[in-house]
């Protein structure tokens, strides 16, 4: 077998980076409708509002669940086949979520929605993907990228509930199922783009070049910095559970207050193109500022859409903007935080923290989901966002202690890794600058 040229990295890079693009923008129609619309049907069909949250909850709970097997998978057999999986399990979920709307069946739902939730770890594990074949200077922007991706579907999901919801409704279907249907197919096409596009697989070839670089003894490390990784879990895990449980009551609160399903659409569209439309530009000042400076910016995010959807929250336009800057905190803290924990991973064991790391991201998630419902009947919208708050303080004192210990430590290790994978090989291919 030839040894791996810099025209194949680059023509798979290229390959992959449009698979994964174009994935996400697919699947991002469907989680965009089922997040808007999700909280609404869960409140209809259990018969309480004091359920809602359990829709952002149960999709948290597939995430968690799926993340370390996806990863495991991904590292056996490769991205396609766990990309694939994945969003062919959501695409089952959102059929299985259907049918129990139909027969009002709410533990069904529930069972639905946590299926539908794999869809979500996919999404996750795709932003490391896209970091496979990266070299660490671009990393962050690489990863940004695809995380960019999810804005055409995931803005343009939510405003088509209104229009989803007639389509369901005019061939007898309940309301507020229709945008199920959108669902399902916008999956089925994603799982068949990753299965057609990711061939040659990015991480069976970064497994491939870093055998070569082995076997010729030019493999280096620069070491493991486990700060790091906590750091940026720490970071995307707490960031991931303010920004759902402030969101996933969101439509409830605006609906409460009189608002129309137009209304919380538009909210919704906007809060998600917040969470991805600016992420190159976070890509970017994360591989040129550094990673805990742009966290930081985040949580300065976060914390300002708190206080403005508590303070503001009898008004629909103050929550609006507040959800805007619930979406920038959140995509700045994520986008800089995965890239910490992808250059302060061992290596060799790098898809393997990447799962874990989505699985803590999804978990938190998914308590910031059950408790987001319960904390709105007793305390309100407001006091839910001013209790979030500590979530922010806590990243807070992550960020200043891993900046107390890289002042006392000046050597500690940082990444010099070529392609950012587990697999990867830790000097470029033949030929690679």
């Amino acid at each position: 077998m030839t040894a791996v040229t810099v025209a194949e990295v680059r023509s798979v890079r290229r390959r992959s980076r449009f698979a994964l693009i174009t994935g996400q923008a697919l699947a991002g129609i469907g989680m965009g409708v089922t997040f808007s619309s999700g909280a609404l049907l869960a409140t209809r069909v259990s018969g309480s509002e004091s359920w809602s949250g359990m829709s952002a909850t149960m999709t948290a709970v597939g995430a968690a669940v799926a993340a370390v097997p996806l990863a495991a998978l991904a590292r056996r057999h490769g991205r396609a086949p766990a990309l694939t999986t994945g969003a062919l399990v959501a695409a089952g979920g959102a059929a299985v979520a259907l049918v129990a709307a139909v027969i009002v069946s709410f533990p069904l739902l529930l069972v639905g929605l946590a299926l539908v939730g794999v869809g979500t770890a996919v999404n996750l594990q795709s932003r490391f993907a896209a970091t496979d074949l990266s070299d660490p200077g671009g990393r962050a922007r690489d990863l940004a990228v695809v995380v960019w991706a999810t804005t055409v579907g995931a803005v343009s999901g939510p405003n088509l509930i209104q229009f989803a919801d007639d389509v369901g409704l005019s061939i007898g279907l309940p309301a507020l199922t229709g945008p199920l249907l959108f669902t399902i197919v916008a999956q089925l096409i994603a799982a068949t783009i990753y299965f057609v596009a990711l061939r040659p697989d990015p991480l069976r070839l970064a497994a491939r070049i870093r055998a070569e670089r082995t076997a010729a003894g030019v493999v280096s490390f620069a070491g493991l910095d486990r700060n790091g990784v906590r750091t940026g879990v720490i970071s995307t895990s707490l960031s991931h559970a303010t920004m759902v449980a402030v969101m996933s009551m969101t439509p409830v609160h605006l609906m409460d207050n009189g608002a129309s399903l137009v209304i919380v659409g538009v909210t919704i569209s906007l809060h998600v193109a917040g969470m991805y439309a600016a992420s190159p530009i976070w890509g970017l000042l994360a591989d040129r500022l550094g990673r805990e400076r742009v966290i930081a910016i985040g949580q300065g995010l976060l914390l300002a859409s708190l206080l403005l959807t508590s303070f503001g929250s009898a008004r629909a336009d103050l929550v609006m903007i507040g959800l805007v800057l619930l979406g920038l905190g959140w995509s700045a803290s994520t986008v800089a935080g995965s890239a910490l924990i992808s250059e302060s991973a061992d290596p060799a064991r790098r898809t393997v923290v990447q799962g874990r790391a989505d699985l803590v991201m999804s978990g938190t998630g998914a308590a910031g989901g059950a408790l987001a419902g319960p904390i709105l009947a007793a305390i309100g919208y407001s006091g839910l966002a001013l209790v979030a708050i500590a979530l922010v303080a806590t990243v807070l004192v992550a960020l200043a202690w891993r900046a107390r210990r890289r002042a006392s430590s000046p050597g500690e290790p940082d990444d010099a890794i070529a392609f950012g994978a587990d697999e990867a090989p830790t000097t470029p291919a033949r030929g690679v600058p």
